[in-house]
């Protein structure tokens, strides 16, 4: 259970760290581009790592239809979701409405993923881990709720994506890691890019240095890495436990927010901490007896 949650712990860590550089990189590319471009980046540094793994990409249809399905739901509907609702909503809504994905996750589960029943201790995890969401971000942010209705439908919908994707990705066929992980980032790449081309007419950007670095970083290692890490966590500890991303990623956003941008963590950040990991721990516990 320690490994799990120190995989878990860094792939929060890996995708909490992608919004400042999202924030730098739509400063020279539109969102839809800069999407793109990371899941580009992505799916070239995955081949390269199953080309050295001579990993061969499955040919049967159902894997391919999973990857397509992976593509669209888990990468571009809830990119283009999220970055859509997020322009006029504020960041501590956004992570509410972002912690629907685990109770969807764990609802979806129960119904789809062999062993992920839902339990009243799994259940009382997903609650405390809300909670603990709530305390980061304060009561006053669910005042917002229904203020500007379309774009936290968005948002929530894109969260929801996300549950989806994990369970999507539990009953993929079998294959190995690194073929589902460049499989699905070619599909994405396939489907993302001709739609960049089509509304940004990207040939005639001119971004700056911090911009494409910035998209590069995304591909690297938000995209890329945290696919990796996606897949291996979702086949060896379960979509429930994956789906606690969400509620530690606003937490190790203010983290990265002290590291990198000298702002100051409140003690409401650590006790959130405290409360979310007490919410996954309650949620492993009761999987494990169950």
């Amino acid at each position: 259970m320690l490994r799990q949650f120190a995989w878990l712990l860094l792939l929060a860590v890996i995708w909490s760290s992608s919004f400042m550089a999202i924030k730098v990189g739509v400063t020279g590319l539109p969102p839809l581009t800069l999407a793109a471009f990371r899941v580009i980046v992505a799916a070239v540094i995955l081949l390269g790592f199953a080309r050295i793994e001579r990993a061969a990409l499955p040919r049967s249809a159902r894997f391919w239809t999973y990857c397509l399905l992976l593509g669209i739901v888990g990468n571009g509907l809830p990119f283009t979701l999220i970055n859509w609702g997020e322009q006029h909503i504020d960041s501590g809504l956004t992570a509410i409405l972002m912690s629907i994905m685990p109770l969807s996750t764990v609802v979806l589960a129960h119904f789809f993923a062999a062993g992920e029943r839902m339990t009243p201790a799994r259940t009382a995890g997903v609650a405390v881990g809300f909670c603990g969401v709530v305390v980061l971000v304060g009561p006053e942010a669910l005042k917002g709720l229904g203020g500007d209705l379309w774009r936290q439908l968005a948002v929530a919908g894109g969260a929801f994506c996300y549950g989806v994707t994990v369970i999507l990705a539990r009953n993929m066929p079998p294959a190995t890691l690194m073929e589902r992980s460049a499989a699905v980032m070619v599909v994405a790449s396939l489907v993302m890019t001709p739609l960049a081309l089509a509304v940004d007419a990207p040939w005639r950007l001119t971004p700056d240095a911090d911009a494409l670095a910035a998209a590069l970083y995304l591909g690297v290692f938000p995209t890329g890495l945290a696919t990796i890490l996606f897949f291996h966590l979702v086949q060896t500890a379960g979509p429930g436990l994956v789906a606690f991303i969400n509620y530690l990623v606003p937490v190790l956003g203010v983290a990265w927010g002290a590291l990198v941008l000298d702002e100051r963590v409140t003690a409401s950040a650590v006790a959130a901490l405290v409360v979310i990991l007490a919410g996954i721990a309650i949620a492993q516990l009761g999987r494990r007896s169950g």
